[in-house]
Formats: C-alpha cells, sequence, structure tokens
C-alpha cells in the first residue's frame, strides 16, 4: 500500500502545483460562506505551505475561536493553538508557521489540507497520519466536522486507503462543495 500512495502522492503534487498556479478563483469565499453556520464553534484551519489553497480569509471571516494545528510529536494527533490574523508567528515542525504563544483551543470544525480526495470523501494527505490520527480521536469525543479544502482539479477516481483513514464530511473547492453523505 506505502508503493501504491508514495506514487499517487507525487501524482497529486504534480496536479495541485498546476491548479495552484491557475489560482484559486472563489475558493475562499466559498469556504467562508459553507463554514457561516459553523458560527461560534471552535475551527481549526491551517497556514497554507507550497502549493496547498489558501484558507486564511475564511479564517479571518469566521465568528468564533480559530486554531491552526502544531505536530507536538511524530506519530500523535495534532494540537491546535489560537490564531488570529497579524498574530505573531514561529517556524514549527516541517516548517509550517505556528503561532508563538496562545491558548490551546479544541476544534469541533477542521479546514482539512490535502494532496487529492475522491467522490467517496477520502483524501490523501503527505503520508504522515496526523490529521487521520486528530479526527478519530476528536470523533471519539463528540461530533466534528470535517472540510476538505483544495483545487477542483485536486479530485481523483479513487484515493488509496486502509484502515487508518478518516473520511471527509465535505470538500470545498473553486467550484463549489461536495457533502458527502
Amino acid at each position: 500500500m506505502n508503493d501504491i500512495k508514495t506514487l499517487a502522492r507525487a501524482q497529486a503534487f504534480a496536479r495541485r502545483a498546476e491548479a495552484f498556479a491557475a489560482g484559486q478563483g472563489q475558493a475562499a469565499e466559498i469556504l467562508a460562506d459553507y463554514l457561516a453556520s459553523q458560527r461560534g464553534r471552535v475551527l481549526a484551519g491551517y497556514m497554507p505551505m507550497r502549493s496547498e489553497v489558501d484558507p486564511l480569509p475564511a479564517m479571518a471571516a469566521h465568528q468564533g475561536p480559530v486554531g491552526v494545528p502544531v505536530i507536538v510529536a511524530k506519530a500523535a494527533p495534532l494540537r491546535f493553538r489560537e490564531w488570529s490574523p497579524g498574530c505573531r508567528l514561529v517556524e514549527g515542525a516541517f516548517k509550517a508557521l505556528v503561532p508563538e504563544e496562545g491558548a490551546w483551543v479544541e476544534p469541533e470544525v477542521l479546514i482539512v489540507p490535502m494532496l487529492a480526495y475522491d467522490a467517496r470523501g477520502y483524501r490523501l494527505g503527505y503520508g504522515g497520519g496526523f490529521y487521520d490520527r486528530t479526527l478519530e480521536l476528536l470523533r471519539a469525543r463528540g461530533p466534528v466536522l470535517a472540510v476538505g479544502f483544495a483545487f477542483s482539479a485536486q479530485e481523483v477516481d479513487a484515493v488509496p486507503t486502509d484502515a487508518f483513514d478518516q473520511r471527509l464530511d465535505a470538500v470545498v473547492t473553486e467550484k463549489g462543495v461536495t457533502v458527502f453523505a
């Protein structure tokens, strides 16, 4: 399975880079509109890296606490530190920017980055398993809305999956919202 996922990741990186070069259109506005019904709930977004679609405008528009992921250890669930526009950021694991200080928050809604997704609601991540572990832990405690954020070009016929992969509840792209039953 690892070889299949490694090949799928390489192909997905290339597709996402092409989509990124073309621009993200109204993706952040569509995401903000979709998340408006989650007002008051704790939202976790992410600090975009490389060719990831940028959720920062939607995060800034959220009416409620917002956190960003912090990798605390290899093979461990993510933790989330409170974020606000303009807060002081420092480099964390894998060169991801994280708030220098702030409260730890437990998200009820997550904006999830990815390399690819399919019509079943599965995503292909970078291979660390951080989001799968995090979603499993959070869902064991109560309902959590997992919203993938991607370019429409990142959709593939089928993402290779294993028993550890967590499904998304929806995916938002520059072309709209897909909700998975």
